[in-house]
């Protein structure tokens, strides 16, 4: 006779089943051929990133708690220990809260932390096809914002687990589940107080996974080139900075040579035309010596020995610079973001700022690269303070969680190739690595690049079967990495 926790879980399942059959088109009902097992895991896990979606969390303010809650009591449904962790609230807002859960293995290895976020971005309703926060399961994907970045990782990581539970197969390793609030505004009232305020959650634990890096299908004449396995072992630093323009305000109607914004504009021009000289870390040589053998003929040598390439072949060095993503691996990069004047078009005011989302590569210092910002522009008048910055912290590729990445990689249908990465953005792996935990940025998911430029833009949206395609590698990964010392 099944048991309470059984029939409670049977009832969740089947009223999420109910709720994805009412909601999706009938020709994306089935798309596994009628495999019972996958299609009833894709309808659970559709269901439930659709109700993530629709359970609205976007940062600022984030209100993160009621979605934590939601998983929670799915990872409880399923036997899996677990806690709706509450974190800071700034200035009195919304609840904010992680959820943590952690399946229980013999301990033999370290535990590995399938890590992902809560919060999202925002969106703009007129702009979409669909309603952003719908949760929409229409033409084979699940609509709205979250459903890449990273509301479908965290439904991945969430089916991982609840799979490996209800396989009821011993581990030697346990599972960690957490998915934090407020990564997308830098994480320190999210990832970052965990790690800092409540690192016993993550106890024992030697590995993590996390958003960052994903799979580049074969390409080619009938798949000549592999798919690629990205996997980022380490990230750019962030080094945003406030700019404050002071000048004298009055009436627009009178110009003056000492206004706030024309000296903030000439402060941004100089910005904007500086060039950062170029410099290749290690990890980014070794991604691109990887993916030599697979580049153009004409780029084989210059992917190589990119170090040599781009200081003595002046050709290459145009074509790979010309790349905006490849250019932004090499140097320390500086996007203008925000801008603020006066509140109408008729008044000079007193002040003027903006935002810079600066890039650093690792080892570069914030603070150095903020006095060398006021060097450049040399104008008492400007101010400029660092508002967001933390270092970059790298992880070994020599461990046997990446071995067995590989491992699952080659034994593909159509094998693929594991590339160590280094990513221009980051995430909230770096908290991690501060402790001593091997991160890796890794979301076994293949997104073609139509979708991939979705992710904080319009019409954000992830496949059905990607979707089910993440948990079932992810499954294969966690299975194999548990037999690897």
């Amino acid at each position: 006779m099944p048991s309470g926790n059984s029939r409670l879980r049977s009832h969740a399942l089947a009223a999420l089943a109910l709720a994805y059959l009412f909601t999706m088109d009938a020709q994306a009902l089935w798309p596994f051929d009628g495999l019972v097992h996958r299609a009833s895991l894709e309808q659970r896990a559709t269901a439930l990133l659709s109700q993530a979606i629709q359970t609205q969390t976007v940062n600022p303010p984030g209100n993160e708690k009621t979605l934590a809650r939601i998983l929670a009591a799915e990872l409880g449904r399923a036997g899996i220990q677990n806690k709706v962790i509450e974190t800071p609230s700034p200035d009195g807002g919304p609840p904010r809260a992680a959820v943590w859960g952690r399946l229980q293995g013999t301990g033999e290895r370290p535990a590995l932390v399938l890590l992902s976020h809560l919060d999202t971005v925002p969106a703009v309703a007129s702009e979409w096809s669909v309603d952003p926060f719908s949760g929409k399961i229409w033409d084979g994907f699940v609509w709205g914002r979250g459903a890449l970045d990273a509301k479908g990782a965290t439904i991945a990581h969430l089916m991982t687990i609840i799979e490996l539970a209800e396989a009821d197969t011993p581990l030697t390793r346990d599972i960690i589940f957490l998915a934090t609030p407020d990564e997308e505004t830098g994480g320190q009232d999210g990832a970052g107080w965990i790690a800092e305020h409540r690192p016993e959650l993550v106890e024992g634990a030697g590995f993590l996974l996390t958003e960052g890096g994903g799979i580049r299908p074969a390409s080619g004449v009938d798949g000549e080139r592999p798919a690629l396995w990205g996997v980022s072992l380490t990230e750019k630093a962030p080094c945003w900075l406030e700019l404050r323009s002071h000048g004298r305000a009055g009436h627009s109607s009178t110009p003056t040579p000492d206004a706030s914004v024309p000296r903030l504009i000439a402060a941004l021009d100089r910005i904007r035309r500086a060039e950062a000289p170029v410099r290749v870390t290690n990890e980014v040589a070794q991604m691109f010596a990887a993916m030599a053998p697979f580049a153009p003929e004409w780029d084989q040598p210059g992917f190589a020995d990119l170090s040599r390439a781009l200081e003595k072949d002046d050709a290459f060095r145009r074509r790979f610079l010309d790349n905006p993503g490849q250019n932004a691996l090499v140097r320390n990069t500086v996007s203008i973001t925000v801008l603020e004047g006066a509140p109408k078009t008729n008044i000079a005011p007193a002040l003027a700022r903006a935002q810079l989302d600066a890039r650093l590569l690792p080892g570069e210092s914030c603070e150095e690269f903020a006095a060398s910002i006021e060097k450049l522009i040399d104008e008492s008048a400007i101010e400029v303070e660092i508002i967001l910055s933390f270092p970059a912290r790298a992880s070994s590729s020599d461990s046997p969680l990446y071995r067995a990445i590989a491992k699952v990689a080659a034994s593909q249908e159509r094998p693929g190739l594991v590339i160590p990465r280094m990513i221009g953005g980051f995430t909230d792996a770096h908290w991690f690595r501060e402790l001593g935990i091997v991160s890796y940025g890794f979301l076994p998911r293949a997104v073609a690049h139509e979708n991939a430029r979705r992710v904080h833009g319009i019409d954000e949206r992830i496949r059905v079967d990607t979707l089910v395609q993440s948990i079932q590698l992810t499954l294969e990964i966690v299975r194999t990495f548990d037999t690897l010392d």
